[in-house]
């Protein structure tokens, strides 16, 4: 399971998506999820699906590797499915003392659950195609008019670039310390709640030990090579607003006036 977990991961290419400007990606991104928040219609979901599949279709990144992105989610889907499906009212189809299953749950969790996994598929190709550094130099794009009043734009996308960076190692560490636990007689998997809480405890010190071990040397690199914050920094390769980023923001346009124009004029199920 934690070899599915791909937050994080960015894959190289030379796509027009990942040539795209950092900060218009960001923004596309942010655009995508107030998309798929403004879907009250069923109708819609087909245009919110096709933003992320065209642009995994055009980034070259396998879809197999999108189901891979969708399969640690699935417990959180579930989990967000049932709580609509039992706890909304609406026209009752089936009940056993308290708990019920009406239409409109069912509309409620198939809608919850689809918007979650466009979610996490549309966030995920922001990291796929941007470097982590290229990622950075977008947000503090982004933040620097904020350091009028003294906002640390750079310190903060450092931290968020770095701290997005280190899920994938942190998880392989994790991954590779289970392994040598398991190879020890370690058992994981059986017993109660609290058996398995204890049986973690040999995990996450080490775990702790190696995050902190890997940011002490992380934080040595930086001083050796005499980083000092935004101050003064220069950089190798300058932001431009592309036709490619003008084309994209176009197509994300029409795709929100899209959903609009279908929650106004296209009735709805329920």
């Amino acid at each position: 399971m934690l070899k599915d977990i791909t937050l994080g991961q960015y894959f190289p290419g030379n796509s027009a998506i990942h040539r795209m400007d950092p900060r218009m990606k960001i923004i596309l991104t942010l655009v995508y999820i107030a998309m798929l928040f403004a879907v009250s219609n069923p109708l819609g979901l087909p245009v919110a699906f096709a933003v992320p599949l065209a642009a995994f279709l055009i980034a070259r990144i396998p879809l197999g590797m999108a189901l891979k992105t969708l399969k640690p989610m699935i417990p959180i889907v579930l989990f967000t499915a049932v709580l609509n499906m039992f706890f909304v009212d609406g026209v009752v189809l089936w009940q056993w003392s308290f708990f019920r299953i009406t239409v409109d749950g069912l509309y409620f969790a198939g809608m919850m659950a689809t918007r979650i996994l466009l979610l996490v598929l549309g966030t995920a190709l922001l990291t796929y195609t941007t470097s982590p550094i290229s990622l950075t130099d977008g947000i503090e794009r982004l933040l620097s008019p904020l350091k009028r009043i003294h906002f640390p734009a750079h310190e903060l996308a450092m931290m968020m670039t770095i701290a997005l960076r280190f899920i994938p190692t942190l998880i392989e560490e994790t991954d590779k310390i289970m392994s040598a636990q398991k190879a020890r007689g370690a058992d994981l998997e059986s017993g109660g709640l609290i058996e398995r809480a204890k049986a973690l405890i040999p995990i996450l010190i080490p775990l702790f030990v190696s995050a902190f071990r890997r940011a002490e040397e992380l934080a040595l690199a930086m001083e050796c090579r005499c980083y000092r914050g935004g101050e003064g920094r220069t950089r190798m390769k300058q932001l431009h607003l592309g036709p490619v980023d003008w084309i994209s923001a176009a197509v994300m346009a029409a795709g929100l006036a899209a959903i609009l124009l279908i929650n106004l004029f296209v009735p709805s199920v329920i």
